[in-house]
């Protein structure tokens, strides 16, 4: 089952990296335009939302949200790799001398602290204490963590629609926006159930 899933993951990945090159209509990006800059910054974004979500697999027995933690994993991680192969596609760097959000216009906005480079990112603090938490704790904080960063996530997201020239690129933006709202739903649920609350 495992197997199957992670062969249609790639065989997505794969049209999807295929439909943002040569013949597919859409302008080639430079490396200061919103695509590069969204494509350099959702990566590193997701990549912490992946590394959350296996943590939090490691620290709870709770079938719910070892489901929910798989479910992001692969689908970020799947993102990921789409906009790290356009980044190569358009022989473009994967990393930038400019703050992170100056396609946005916000590379000068404030940091929630050391670790935390985009909206909704944590910091290294909260990353390294979700490792030290199990159980239902260890649910509660992965919840409300991942809350925020889904919330940073469809910020950059919309900023990508707003922005951005690649139509696929803008289509998976688009994606993003809706399945991490969906998520965001389903995570307010489950914390309710623990008798928590997403952070202010």
């Amino acid at each position: 089952m495992a197997g199957t899933a992670a062969a249609v993951l790639v065989a997505a990945g794969a049209l999807t990296y295929a439909a943002a090159g040569d013949g597919s209509g859409d302008p080639v990006p430079g490396a200061a335009s919103a695509d590069a800059g969204f494509a350099r910054d959702m990566s590193v974004h997701h990549q912490q939302a992946v590394e959350m979500a296996y943590v939090v697999r490691d620290r709870t027995d709770d079938e719910d949200v070892r489901r929910l933690a798989y479910d992001i994993a692969q689908t970020q991680a799947n993102q990921r790799g789409m906009l790290l192969g356009w980044l190569d596609l358009w022989d473009l760097p994967k990393v930038s001398a400019d703050p992170p959000m100056t396609w946005m216009g916000m590379g000068d906005a404030p940091s929630a602290g050391e670790g935390s480079l985009m909206p909704g990112m944590a910091t290294d603090a909260e990353m390294k204490k979700l490792g030290t938490l199990n159980g239902e704790k260890a649910e509660v904080f992965f919840l409300q963590l991942m809350t925020a960063h889904h919330k940073g996530g469809i910020h950059m997201a919309e900023g990508c629609l707003d922005k951005c020239a690649v139509g696929v690129e803008k289509r998976l933006a688009r994606t993003m926006v809706n399945g991490q709202q969906a998520e965001i739903d389903l995570m307010a649920d489950m914390l309710r159930e623990r008798g928590a609350k997403p952070r202010a």
